[in-house]
């Protein structure tokens, strides 16, 4: 782990902002060693801390990902089929202890049992068992993924690791054990929704008011389904009851719905964001039957423009104006919110949505020029912001440049009754395609989440995996790195300081992986002013 204060990277210049680029590489160090199986630590560890944590950082650091990608003779495919692993590191008075376990869901459980991969993933199918008559093996088929490997969620005090389909499993914070499965949406008005549900966000988006947002693809209908859940609870034992939709949106094309990650949200609406990574209704139901992986049915149609919708998320009026631009695809959004009559949406986002097929294991593990390879092909993602007008009514022209802001260079331009289309104005400056671009984009969630900010900080991507810890000021566009060769930092969470004053007093979490060492780096505290 990481410990790192916000001003202590080092500054690299900046010029002028441009489109997407692609640095060629070569000699990329093989990173197969953090693509493997390992052992879970069931009890906690001490670690030793090099330079001093400040005293003021006490807590739990709880991460998720995958940490299993065998059974027996089998193996995943895909970067995303490996078991779910909970991290949980403690820090107290200056000392921290690691502990880990995998999450004990059906998947995992099933696999064990049989020391084979007996539940298909979402890159990966598995065998029939031959000991099962034939109507235990077509039933087999229809088994849904509940390997809950992406992230932690915090509903109404209790914690959650969740992934893409209907199913999350609560888990004890404290020693990370599986208390159990439920329903992403468990309310009785939705459990429709959850027999047929397609896909569920990962990140949830909590409101001021504490209400938490999603959003559901139902299969049947083929519909996106915006659902609010309430923030308090009726008994010890609620976990999500009470939850309702709070509008539907109909895709484009109800058979070819798009793919999405997550979801923005400001103070008032919420934006769901469809691109045109496409996921394919008939080959997802059927691919188990067909023997294909749920991967199978997504593909990149660069000819469909990425439409932004506008939801009010009091009255659930879904706005008429939409908002295009040209096909990108984004898996996660920094910030948005209104000022002056506009919405800013802040996001990471490529020119090209091909990136979920190139995480294969095997491409991970390559090595040489085969591994340099992968890379060059890869489209980097960068961080740009969109002006979505707010107050589009039949009055306003056609033709011209809505935004109004002199500050931007993004513009927003009514082409007819109630569209939009928008081009965007990058957040970085040239400097930024030295690092690979920026992804899982951080803020200071806590005083700047939906409201006007100066400050975000992300991973640099000159590898297949972040390699770089990155800070951007947006007043001048200015980069502050941290990078240190052979060192592969996680996701950075940013922690204000107490009392703090200032936007970026804090510091940067970060869980620091490296190919040559077994172990985590458990507070491995690196150069560049560590405190």
């Amino acid at each position: 782990m990481l410990v790192f204060p916000t001003d202590g990277a080092q500054p690299v210049g900046n010029s002028k902002a441009k489109e997407c680029i692609t640095t060629v590489l070569k000699g990329l160090e093989t990173i197969a060693p953090l693509v493997r199986s390992v052992e879970e630590t069931p009890e906690p560890i001490s670690t030793e801390v090099k330079g001093t944590i400040p005293s003021w950082i006490n807590g739990k650091f709880l991460r998720n990902g995958p940490g299993k990608f065998e059974f027996g003779n089998t193996h995943y495919n895909h970067w995303f089929d490996g078991m779910a692993m909970l991290h949980h590191f403690k820090i107290e008075n200056g000392q921290v202890t690691y502990m880990s376990r995998f999450l004990q869901s059906d998947a995992y459980k099933k696999n064990s049992e049989k020391d084979r991969i007996v539940m298909s993933e979402f890159g990966t199918v598995a065998m029939p068992d031959p000991c099962k008559n034939f109507f235990q093996r077509f039933l087999s088929r229809f088994e849904m993924i509940d390997n809950a490997s992406v992230s932690f969620v915090k509903y109404k005090g209790d914690y959650y690791v969740s992934t893409e389909t209907n199913f999350m499993h609560r888990v004890n914070p404290e020693t990370l054990q599986t208390v159990e499965k439920v329903l992403s949406c468990n309310s009785t008005k939705l459990l429709s929704l959850n027999i047929c549900v397609c896909l569920f966000t990962s990140h949830v988006r909590a409101n001021v008011s504490k209400s938490f947002y999603n959003i559901i693809l139902a299969i049947v209908g083929a519909l996106y389904n915006i659902i609010r859940v309430p923030p308090e609870k009726k008994d010890e034992k609620d976990t999500l009851q009470g939850a309702k939709v709070l509008c539907s949106i109909v895709p484009a094309d109800k058979s070819h719905p798009s793919y999405y990650h997550s979801f923005a949200m400001s103070e008032n609406y919420v934006v769901f964001i469809e691109q045109p990574i496409k996921m394919d209704l008939l080959k997802i139901v059927t691919c188990k039957l067909r023997g294909k992986a749920l991967s199978d049915g997504i593909y990149w149609d660069p000819k469909q423009e990425t439409v932004f919708h506008l939801v009010d998320k009091n009255t659930g009026e879904v706005s008429s104006v939409k908002y295009h631009t040209k096909a990108i695809s984004t898996f996660h959004q920094i910030n948005a919110f209104e000022e002056d009559g506009f919405l800013m949406l802040d996001l990471c986002c490529s020119d090209d949505g091909q990136a979920i097929n190139n995480y294969l294991i095997q491409n991970l593990r390559k090595s040489g020029d085969a591994l340099d390879e992968v890379y060059n092909t890869l489209c980097r993602a960068y961080p740009r912001r969109f002006v979505l007008p707010l107050n589009v009514t039949s009055e306003t022209p056609t033709g011209q440049n809505l935004n109004t802001r002199p500050s931007s260079g993004a513009s927003c331009v009514k082409v007819s009754k109630d569209k939009v289309f928008c081009q965007h104005e990058d957040l970085h400056g040239d400097d930024l395609h030295e690092y690979g671009g920026l992804e899982f984009p951080q803020i200071n969630y806590n005083k700047c989440n939906t409201r006007p900010y100066r400050y975000f900080y992300g991973c640099g991507f000159r590898h297949l995996v972040g390699d770089s810890l990155l800070k951007m000021d947006l007043k001048d566009k200015m980069l502050k790195v941290w990078y240190q060769k052979g060192f592969y930092p996680s996701e950075p969470v940013f922690v204000p300081s107490p009392d703090a004053k200032d936007e970026d007093d804090g510091v940067i979490l970060s869980v620091v992986l490296t190919p040559s060492q077994v172990k985590l780096c458990a507070s491995d505290l690196l150069p560049g002013e560590p405190t």
